[in-house]
């Protein structure tokens, strides 16, 4: 099967030190860590990288498309991978980081990206999933962009929610063991009232993993909550 691996990300924008200044030390271990996630998922010799992240509708991006930080103080565009007269500033936040990500681990792999409407339905998510990496495609590994809960705790921009901490443990859980059906369950209605922003992305992994068939593993690589969201860390290879 092309799909080789997959990692999950979380894409607050806080995550480029230029944009988070002198708080910028506060996220060094989360930096850290999804360093070391794309590291890991480029060890794995794929050939193309496939990102994906929610966004306003579920469309695919051009390659040369960009898109913007200047929403949070940085007048700066991050490109998706080629440069070229064609591009528009198209990436949502998620791609934005996503990309941002894969350029700084020094990547030059050609890269694609989808997104997925935030609002999808399960089932419309898991189905995009299944058709992202047709068996003829080269050897593909995702990047998933996607934040947990936003409700931990009173100064979380959510307010803090007393179900927030049992959905991220829920999350986390499936992302260590690679239980792409535990992915799949998870409560649309739930996520958008606990601002869980990668509800969508994940059960696109768990489509993609579920029709590439065969064993999974996962390791999870970070979980906590600074600011009161949850940010979480992971790899999925083939058992």
């Amino acid at each position: 099967m092309p799909l080789v691996a997959a990692a999950v990300c979380p894409h607050p924008p806080l995550l480029v030190p230029e944009v988070a200044g002198a708080a910028a030390p506060e996220l060094d271990d989360l930096r850290a860590a999804a360093d070391a996630a794309v590291a890991r998922l480029l060890a794995t010799e794929p050939e193309v990288l496939l990102l994906v992240g929610a966004g306003p509708g579920t469309e695919r991006l051009g390659t040369a498309d960009y898109g913007s930080l200047r929403p949070f103080g940085l007048d700066r565009f991050v490109r998706l991978w080629k440069v070229n007269c064609s591009g528009v500033d198209a990436l949502p936040l998620s791609l934005t980081i996503g990309a941002w990500l894969v350029h700084r681990s020094g990547a030059e792999l050609p890269r694609l990206a989808w997104t997925v409407a935030a609002d999808a339905s399960p089932a419309e998510a898991v189905a995009l999933g299944a058709t992202l990496v047709p068996d003829d495609d080269p050897r593909c590994a995702l990047l998933v962009l996607g934040d947990g809960s936003a409700c931990r705790g009173v100064t979380a921009p959510g307010y803090d929610d007393p179900r927030a901490e049992a959905y991220d443990e829920g999350v986390a859980a499936a992302l260590a063991s690679a239980d792409a059906d535990a992915l799949r369950d998870l409560d649309p209605v739930l996520s958008a009232e606990l601002r869980a922003a990668g509800r969508a992305a994940w059960q696109v992994l768990a489509g993609a993993v579920g029709a590439a068939g065969g064993d999974w593993r996962g390791e999870l690589g970070y979980h906590r909550a600074p600011y009161g969201v949850a940010y979480l860390v992971a790899n999925w290879e083939r058992a």
